[in-house]
């Protein structure tokens, strides 16, 4: 689909807030722009309308081009809540435009891994064995039936994960029958009391411990949970820093 000037915020800017839109800035008498444009079209027509594509005639539509900073074309911008979150400049490859557009459209596993019921992040995990966050939220589950062993095995397929390491590290304590004094901290925890459990937790790291790196553990997997900007997170994070050095 074309666009003009007086169509682009309703068919891009507007658009976008419900599905990616990627826009062609192109011309006529641009030799690479008409090798380009088919490989768009057929790799946009592959992802059965999870993202659009529309052409925008820079020398038809000057002000506009100016605007988003077109300097050469083809230029390709993507544009999703109405900004531009990728692009490229000049004729790319198929694989190269496929690889851009994956980056638009989320993964069968990723929608999987948001549905967030057990059989979706079972399916996800077939798909992406490692994939942190549906497998940190399957392990949850499990945890709370009772079935630590596969929550492990499940943990252990992720990498760099702080929250998925603190579940698992968690499992272990409880296996390890560290839970007795650390049951108010867990219940804490899962009541939604991160405070409470963040201050039993670091209390608990005491330099005589051998499993004190598990609870560092733990904690730290609380942390990554609430996030680098978090107010409760940047506290416990000094007074962790204090009872560990």
């Amino acid at each position: 689909m074309d666009v003009t000037e007086a169509t682009f915020e309703s068919a891009v800017l507007e658009r976008s807030r419900t599905v990616p839109v990627v826009v062609d800035f192109w011309a006529a008498w641009c030799g690479p722009c008409r090798m380009l444009t088919p490989v768009l079209e057929r790799e946009v027509a592959r992802r059965d309308g999870a993202v659009d594509l529309v052409k925008l005639d820079v020398d038809a539509n000057p002000a506009l081009a100016n605007s988003y900073g077109i300097q050469g074309i083809p230029a390709v911008k993507a544009f999703r809540d109405g900004r531009v979150v990728a692009e490229f400049v000049g004729a790319q490859p198929a694989a190269a435009v496929s690889r851009f557009l994956d980056g638009l459209v989320p993964s069968k596993a990723e929608v999987l891994a948001a549905n967030g019921d057990e059989a979706s992040l079972r399916q996800a995990l077939e798909l992406e064995p490692d994939r942190a966050d549906a497998a940190l939220t399957l392990a949850k589950i499990l945890h709370r039936r009772g079935e630590a062993g596969e929550a492990l095995d499940i943990l252990g397929r992720v990498h760099g994960s702080f929250a998925a390491d603190g579940l698992a590290a968690r499992i272990r304590l409880e296996q390890n029958g560290a839970a007795g004094e650390l049951d108010p901290a867990f219940a804490a925890l899962d009541g939604g009391d991160r405070a409470r459990a963040l201050d039993l937790l670091i209390a608990a790291v005491r330099p005589t411990r051998r499993d004190r790196d598990d609870i560092r553990r733990v904690v730290v997997g609380i942390l990554d949970e609430l996030g680098p900007d978090d107010q409760l997170a940047t506290a416990s994070r000094a007074r962790l820093a204090s009872a560990l050095y």
